[in-house]
């Protein structure tokens, strides 16, 4: 080829891709200067992330550290990575945004691709729309406060299996314990029973499958991150390089699990209060919509994957908190033993329920450690937005346009929460919170379903092993907490290490 071809071809090749490519990238990095909204700078392809891409902060604080940018505007603009987002510091235009007008703003940005996760892309958080609402309504009477009652049997029993377990390693002396995996196996075995009517104690027998596959297929470390931040930010890459978040081992073993246990109810007539029971039920109502198997599966395995990971998690960060303040143990052990003596050693429902300093060690953890560092919106109908800024003007927002609600953020605002970085659960005690900037399960009707459940799990745990043992700082214990900086997730840099010493009864 000669030279002067050569030299053609790359140019016209330069001129293309600036064209096509850099010229794209260039309008999408200026969008927020189109609108006026107040933001940072991006560099292109990382936007406001390269701190966190280069593992310099984690991407909680990255966060945090833009939300304090912009004291006095109602929204500001972050580019999470090439993905313009307005990120929502107003708490009235919050509840405007999830609440009163929520039919513009009903859906998420999803995690998994529909078709690649076949599957997993029917869970009710990736749902859009009408499908999105016809499952919520289909699902929501698995969590009512009757339901919950009726499954907090098969949670204790979970809970006594752990602090069995504890009791039989640590007779003699305090033993040091990966918080992480002694609770993971404690939020698999009551997800288990609870969601799919199986029995599994993974403290006698921790190789069991459901256990296994949580611990291989769920860690958000690594691969799995990657994974996510491109069907989140570059779908058109995933796409291309055919990236499934969850391979089809997961996939196939939920869909297994599944079909087995709709046959042999439908063949024995059993009837169990879980989510599996009214996706059955589903099939003889009249309104012509019945739930197939793969339906019915990406339901269990977005409740497994919840369960599993997240509640673990919020659980870990709980009792890290009440083993490094031995003040607040020492206050929530006294209520515990309050109630054991009403209860005749027999705690209730009702009485775990009602315990009021329980509630506030829980919702003080949750304040600091929210399950997500945010929650997303996705617009669907073109709206108007008031001026981010006193001086501004308001903006349009577009469907397919993205919002966040910055929860760790406003959770760690010192104009609604005083010393907001402190652990003190008198807060949540003495009534002195503002609903409206606290919400660690989400807003409006997307909050999660599986909130009562949750926090059922959290207060049958703390219950149990503060009973039967003290927390206590090990050596490996990190005080203060620091984040760890190369997830998305919410997880301790050193992982969650206490040890655990049994009370003589």
């Amino acid at each position: 080829m000669e030279l002067s071809t050569l030299l053609l071809t790359v140019l016209t090749v330069s001129i293309c891709l600036y064209y096509f490519v850099l010229r794209k990238i260039s309008v999408k990095l200026s969008h927020f200067e189109q609108l006026k909204i107040p933001h940072l700078r991006p560099i292109p392809l990382l936007g406001n992330m390269t701190p966190f891409a280069f593992r310099r902060i984690s991407y909680m604080e990255l966060l945090r550290k833009m939300y304090n940018l912009f004291p006095d505007a109602k929204f500001f603009g972050l580019y999470d990575f090439m993905t313009p987002v307005i990120v929502i510091r107003d708490p009235d235009l919050i509840s405007m945004i999830a609440i009163k007008q929520f039919d513009n703003f009903c859906d998420h940005s999803g995690f998994t691709n529909k078709t690649f996760d076949p599957i997993a892309n029917k869970n009710l958080f990736d749902l859009l729309g009408d499908d999105w609402r016809e499952m919520r309504k289909l699902l929501s009477p698995s969590f009512t406060s009757n339901k919950i009652k009726m499954m907090f049997g098969l949670i204790c029993q979970c809970a006594e299996n752990l602090v069995n377990f504890v009791t039989t390693q640590s007779v003699e002396a305090a033993k040091t314990y990966d918080m992480k995996d002694l609770l993971s196996k404690y939020t698999n075995d009551t997800v288990a029973t609870c969601a799919f009517g199986i029995d599994v104690d993974s403290f006698k027998h921790p190789n069991n499958e459901f256990f296994l596959l949580g611990k291989e297929s769920f860690n958000f470390d690594g691969w799995l991150v990657f994974k996510f931040l491109m069907q989140r930010n570059f779908p058109r890459l995933a796409k291309l390089f055919k990236l499934r978040m969850f391979g089809p081992k997961v996939e196939n073993f939920f869909k297994d699990i599944v079909a087995t246990t709709v046959k042999t109810r439908d063949e024995q007539g059993i009837i169990r209060p879980d989510v599996i029971q009214l996706m059955m039920e589903s099939r003889n109502n009249d309104n012509g919509r019945e739930y197939d198997i793969n339906e019915m599966t990406a339901q269990a395995f977005v409740f497994f994957l919840a369960g599993y990971n997240a509640i673990s998690t919020a659980m870990c960060f709980m009792t890290h908190e009440i083993g490094v303040n031995s003040d607040i143990q020492k206050k929530l052990r006294e209520e515990i033993n309050d109630v054991l003596r009403q209860t005749n050693g027999k705690p209730t429902y009702e009485a775990i329920n009602c315990m009021k300093y329980l509630d506030a060690v829980i919702n003080e953890s949750l304040r600091l450690y929210p399950i997500g560092p945010f929650l997303d919106r996705k617009c669907v109908k073109e709206t108007k937005l008031p001026s981010a800024t006193p001086n501004g003007e308001p903006i349009t927002v577009k469907p397919g346009d993205s919002v966040w609600f910055p929860n760790y953020c406003l959770h760690r605002d010192p104009k609604y929460y005083p010393h907001p970085d402190k652990f003190d659960p008198d807060r949540f005690f003495n009534g002195d919170v503002n609903n409206s900037v606290y919400m660690p399960f989400g807003i409006g009707p997307r909050m999660c379903i599986g909130n009562r459940f949750a926090l059922m799990q959290a207060k049958v745990l703390l219950f149990y092993l503060l009973w039967r043992c003290n927390l206590e700082p090990d050596i490996k214990t990190r005080i203060p907490m620091m984040l760890k900086k190369e997830i998305l997730l919410m997880m301790a840099d050193g992982g969650f290490w206490l040890k655990l010493r049994v009370k003589k009864l």
